[in-house]
């Protein structure tokens, strides 16, 4: 039991170190794109870096937002597969979710990060791709028929525990999902203010909708 305690604790902070890595900051840093952060919402995920113009530097930043969380994920499961397999899916659910709040807190700016909708994606597909493909799938359909991607991102975060249980997946990828979700919501709280206003910029919208996002 010493090992297994021994080995989350280094998969929680390995995994929220990894999640810290603020991938917007530095691509549009080193891109000559200057500080996300004074840009658009100040949010330093990939739609705000899309912000500034450089594609390159959006999808960049979306890889590696989503990246960090997989590959959290993936060293939690290679040191992890000797283990029982409750065990081994506990220690791949504790990885994931450091890594997530390390996106939302990360300590390198000071505890102020992203919404982590690309690192709740990167790391539901490494821990359970099946409920990653589906929750994906539903943000694509909702941005589709709505155009908003907060709404979209919603939508994905509340169906994900339900994938989990439709795909079989174990418990503790139940209880991943539920917590981000959870803090996903708390994140977006303004976006829902203004979803319920009305409000809520659509993608592809003006530059003085994308101020808002």
């Amino acid at each position: 039991m010493s090992d297994v305690l021994m080995l989350l604790g280094a998969v929680a902070l390995g995994g929220y170190l990894l999640g810290s890595i603020p991938f917007g900051v530095i691509a549009t840093k080193l891109g000559g794109a200057g500080d996300v952060r004074s840009i658009g919402s100040g949010n330093i995920g990939a739609t705000n870096v899309l912000r500034t113009g450089r594609k390159d530097l959006a999808a960049i930043t979306l890889i590696g937002d989503g990246g960090k969380g997989a590959v959290a994920v993936l060293i939690a499961h290679l040191i992890s597969l000797d283990l029982p397999a409750q065990q081994h899916a506990l220690l791949v659910a504790v990885a994931a979710g450091a890594a997530f709040l390390g996106h939302l807190f990360p300590v390198w700016l000071g505890f102020k990060g992203g919404k982590g909708v690309a690192t709740f994606f990167g790391t539901l597909l490494a821990a359970a791709w099946p409920v990653g493909m589906a929750a994906g799938a539903t943000w694509i359909v909702v941005a589709f028929l709505f155009r908003i991607s907060s709404l979209a991102a919603l939508v994905a975060a509340a169906l994900a525990p339900v994938y989990v249980f439709v795909f079989g997946r174990p418990t503790e990828m139940a209880w991943l999902a539920f917590f981000m979700a959870a803090l996903i919501y708390i994140r977006h709280t303004p976006n829902i203010r203004r979803l319920l206003k009305g409000e809520e910029p659509r993608i592809g919208g003006g530059k003085k909708e994308a101020g808002a996002a």
